[in-house]
């Protein structure tokens, strides 16, 4: 490399590897994907040539690795890097050169490094190079925070430290400037549960402030209605202003229910580090095919999905269709439908504009129940459902789910409506966010929704430790961002993975003790939540819902029963349990550690 190379961002990199992926005939949508596994890769330090020469080591993809090596050989030939390569081959000339590696250890006499917890292998593997001659080295960071591990942040940095640098003091800043006690205890207890990492007593003197809320709701629905609707009622009362809220959540298809209801309320919000799902690309391709089966005269439209996903239909001909539409007046679908018998055409351009005007025939002379039922027959029928990675795919379902219970005009009316309302709301609004985006902020009020098994924590992080471990972390570090008003909801009932799954409580809940939290498990019809006094409905423990009879318990000592009978609730809540060998035996919930099962 000459000493004037370029320095590629994400844009940079995005673009240099969908022009590769052309070659290997390869949807460019999923670049941004490869450009993250790259990524991973040289922040393990795991070159091209390593990692082609690797087998089935470090998540081996044969693919993955010609894209891998071409793309390094790219950017090569532009005398360009991207950030990776700045950590990656400084290393590589540090090892290889010994003298360059003590000539920069003497200029860098003194390290300090912040945000300690999400450096990754490579970063830290630097770091020590230059440290290993003078020891002259400070760290800040906060395992408890450490949430990057999809970005290659490694967690066993700051928790190696003292192992890897013998005598380093450690110092343990435990005063806390931002949330109430109750908060830090609440946060604090669910935390403590992770096996490895530094113990942290936090304080503030802020007092005690209010105790946390758990609200537990029949559906994902209501879960949406009455969080918009208790932050209305704390603005309404003059307690709080907008901008003073934030709703936070797992994974970004959560955000569709939580936005219509805000849009409901009349609540200005905004999409923090994202985008609003019905401004999301895959959201506006899957409406636009379904505008043009509604109406074949949308032009717009049908520009949109022509080529998408690819079908070889490129501007050339794009602009030969406009040209003899605009001479026929007619829309595109029907100037497109009236050349598939002539030469208009090449006989592979033909073959697939016929497959896309049989299919939007087929999709819309079919009969539906429902809007929904048109959406996924769409997405199945369009091919799109083939190029679309995990997240996007679920923000489709999600779609779909929006779409129940309306037909086809009602839908594409709404949707309408609330693309051309969505607007900039300036500062006073609340902002929603995944957990994610929300580290390094805070907010007087915060509201952690989808507290969930299969949500938080993640469904792909259930079968493995140190993914559980980096969850809890994630929900600590969700609700550690409120100062004053700490709020935890679940549902029931939630659509997640195309079809609608009954939920169980997250396993956090249970390591917090039970007098911290105000517990509601219980929502009125008309889904109103009170945020002036929270009345504690009942007893929550071990999956979180009440016992009632038939339902079958299990005892440390008696084994398994069924529930003859319960009364009393709180702290005085008593049940009448029969176990088969041992006979009824009544138990006071308080101390009989009982599980649901």
């Amino acid at each position: 490399y000459s000493n004037n190379f370029s320095i590629y961002d994400e844009d940079d990199q995005c673009a240099l590897i969908r022009h590769i992926l052309k070659e290997f005939k390869v949807y460019e949508a999923l670049s941004k994907g490869i450009v993250s596994r790259i990524s991973f890769l040289k922040s393990s330090l795991i070159g091209p040539e390593k990692f082609l020469a690797s087998g089935d080591g470090f998540g081996f993809d044969e693919k993955l690795a010609r894209v891998y090596v071409r793309y390094q050989d790219e950017l090569k030939r532009s005398n360009a890097l991207d950030f990776d390569d700045l950590i990656m081959l400084t290393v590589k000339l540090f090892t290889d050169n010994p003298k360059i590696l003590e000539r920069y250890q003497q200029k860098l006499s003194y390290i300090l490094v912040d945000e300690f917890q999400d450096t990754n292998f490579g970063q830290y593997y630097l770091l020590k190079l230059l440290a290993s001659s003078h020891k002259k080295i400070c760290v800040v960071g906060d395992d408890d925070q450490s949430i990057y591990k999809f970005r290659g942040a490694n967690v066993s940095n700051i928790l190696n430290f003292e192992h890897d640098f013998p005598g380093a003091k450690l110092i343990k800043l435990e005063q806390n400037y931002r949330s109430t006690q109750h908060i830090l205890d609440v946060s604090g207890a669910v935390i403590a549960r992770n096996p490895r990492r530094q113990s942290k007593k936090l304080w503030t003197e802020r007092g005690s402030g209010e105790k946390v809320h758990f609200c537990w709701f029949k559906t994902y629905e209501d879960e949406a209605r009455c969080t918009a609707k208790a932050i209305k009622e704390y603005f309404l009362k003059g307690v709080y202003n907008y901008r003073d809220f934030a709703v936070l959540y797992r994974v970004n298809l959560q955000s569709r229910a939580l936005e219509d209801a805000m849009r409901d309320e009349g609540i200005p919000y905004r999409i923090l580090g994202g985008i609003s799902f019905y401004h999301r690309k895959e959201i506006k391709d899957i409406i636009a095919y379904i505008r043009v089966a509604f109406n074949k005269g949308d032009n717009v439209s049908f520009r949109r999905i022509i080529n998408t996903p690819p079908r070889g239909i490129g501007a050339a001909i794009l602009n030969r269709i406009e040209q003899d539409a605009k001479k026929r007046s007619l829309p595109l679908f029907d100037t497109v439908k009236s050349h598939l018998r002539g030469d208009y055409f090449s006989q592979a351009v033909k073959a697939k504009l016929a497959d896309l005007i049989k299919m939007f025939e087929r999709v819309s002379s079919a009969k539906y129940k429902s809007a929904a039922d048109m959406v996924r027959n769409m997405y199945e029928k369009s091919g799109y459902a083939g190029v679309l990675d995990d997240e996007r795919s679920k923000n489709i379902e999600e779609l779909i789910s929006s779409a129940e219970g309306m037909d086809i005009k009602e839908f594409l009316d709404r949707v309408s409506l609330i693309t051309s309302t969505d607007d900039t709301c300036g500062a006073e609004c609340i902002s929603l966010m995944t957990l994610h985006n929300a580290k390094g902020l805070e907010f007087p009020v915060v509201f952690i929704t989808g507290v969930e098994e299969g949500v938080l924590p993640y469904f792909k992080a259930m079968k493995n430790e140190d993914e559980i471990a980096e969850e809890r972390r994630l929900f600590y570090v969700g609700m550690t961002r409120a100062r004053d008003v700490l709020w935890l909801t679940g549902a029931n009932r939630r659509r997640l993975y195309a079809k609608f799954q009954e939920q169980e409580p997250s396993r956090f809940l249970r390591d917090i003790p039970r007098e911290w939290c105000h517990w509601i498990d219980k929502i009125s019809g008309n889904h109103a939540v009170k945020v002036t006094h929270v009345k504690k409905n009942g007893h929550l423990r071990d999956g979180f819902s009440f016992y009632n009879a038939g339902c079958r318990v299990k005892h440390p000592s008696w084994g398994v029963g069924v529930v003859r009978d319960c009364y009393g609730d709180g702290d005085d809540q008593k049940v009448m349990v029969n176990f088969p060998n041992f006979g009824i035996k009544r138990l006071a919930v308080r101390f009989a550690n009982l599980e649901k099962i």
